[in-house]
């Protein structure tokens, strides 16, 4: 299994009214962490030929994070089923502690078609092997 990390800073713009990141960005942060990860893993044919969307996101959140404040953003994912796969992502505080843990479920998209694929060997592998930087 192949693991995509980033350190994230979070902004003046993530925080809400508790001083803290919202958990709306959160989601965001999970997005974007995906899609750098499906960037750094999958050739240009294809990012252009795939779209991954989101069917379900299953997110604790276990501390806060306020602005000016890092974590390091961890992915990874889960053997595919059928159309569908499985992401688990962790945000880990500078302190060590973990902030927020989810795991979301994907769909792969044709998208010349817009229907959902199965999930291909030669696509999984990229996700599955150590063949993504961090």
């Amino acid at each position: 299994m192949s693991r995509f990390t980033q350190v994230i800073t979070a902004q003046e713009a993530d925080i809400d009214i508790l001083g803290h990141v919202n958990n709306a960005v959160w989601v965001r942060w999970i997005q974007d962490l995906a899609g750098a990860h499906w960037a750094a893993v999958a050739p240009p044919d294809q990012q252009a030929a795939y779209i991954w969307v989101v069917t379900r996101h299953e997110i604790d959140y276990r501390g806060n994070l306020a602005a000016g404040e890092t974590v390091t953003a961890e992915t990874w994912v889960a053997a595919p089923r059928g159309a569908r796969f499985d992401r688990h992502v962790r945000f880990t505080g500078a302190d060590g502690r973990v902030k927020v843990e989810a795991v979301t479920t994907w769909a792969l998209i044709d998208r010349a078609t817009g229907r959902l694929l199965r999930v291909r060997p030669e696509i999984a592998e990229r996700f599955l092997s150590d063949t993504s930087g961090t």
